[in-house]
């Protein structure tokens, strides 16, 4: 059986690394040090092959106020980082490039301004361009999660492959940060709809919510963004690592 690629997320506001609960500031907002930086390193050091950033700053106010942190994290590991969050037009995603991330992440602006994201993904290619979808009780949501669109799921996520799109991050949001369980079928339904691969994001709280996301669904979802679960050493493999992790930024 093939196996799931395990993401780590950081997700950054202020400067800092947060696990943001349902994607909702307001709600609750817990940090996980001061240095997504040294974060980063962490996860390589953890044997990670990709990392999911969240730009909250970005997402929500449009600032561009983390750059050079992100910058700085693309400098300090060898692995892929892919970038979400307030990238709104062509110029973004340029920008994002330019700071050395791998793929961006694209969610309101395919909604908002199909165009300009098929125009991103002629010119940077499917293979840099991941399509995002956070989805409340079956509706699309943008704007940092705040903004219902009253268009069901299924439907944009067909609407996605139309203009080019070949990856998509399925978000539930109500399972987001919450560690109760993925919604598996919510990411099955999404990849058949849109014939593609398909990243799964949301729920996972330890061990056993992975393996049956593995069993259930890994001929729809091929990798799996996981962040409160991992910070908070909900695997037991975890205890080793962080042994041997105590003494890496010495």
């Amino acid at each position: 059986m093939a196996k799931l690629l395990i993401i780590p997320s950081i997700d950054i506001q202020d400067g800092k690394t947060v696990r943001v609960v349902q994607g909702i500031p307001e709600l609750s907002c817990i940090e996980y040090g001061n240095d997504p930086v040294q974060m980063a390193m962490i996860w390589r050091a953890e044997n990670a092959k990709c990392i999911h950033v969240v730009d909250f700053n970005a997402a929500h106010e449009h600032s561009h106020v983390n750059y050079e942190i992100i910058r700085k994290m693309c400098e300090s590991v060898i692995i892929p980082i892919e970038l979400g969050g307030g990238i709104r037009t062509f110029n973004d995603a340029q920008d994002a490039f330019q700071l050395g991330v791998a793929r961006v992440v694209i969610g309101s602006m395919a909604f908002e301004k199909p165009r300009e994201f098929i125009r991103i993904l002629d010119e940077f290619t499917p293979n840099k361009v991941v399509a995002a979808i956070d989805v409340i009780n079956g509706e699309v949501v943008t704007r940092g999660r705040q903004q219902r669109t009253h268009l069901k799921a299924l439907e944009y996520a067909k609407f996605l492959k139309s203009c080019g799109a070949k990856r998509i991050v399925v978000t539930d949001v109500l399972t987001n940060g919450m560690m109760s369980g993925p919604n598996i079928e919510l990411s099955k339904q999404i990849a058949e709809a849109a014939e593609t691969k398909v990243t799964h994001s949301g729920g996972i709280g330890g061990y056993e919510d992975l393996i049956k996301l593995q069993n259930e669904a890994i001929n729809y979802v091929d990798s799996v963004i996981i962040g409160r679960a991992l910070y908070e050493n909900k695997f037991p493999c975890q205890k080793i690592w962080r042994v041997a992790e105590s003494n890496i930024f010495d």
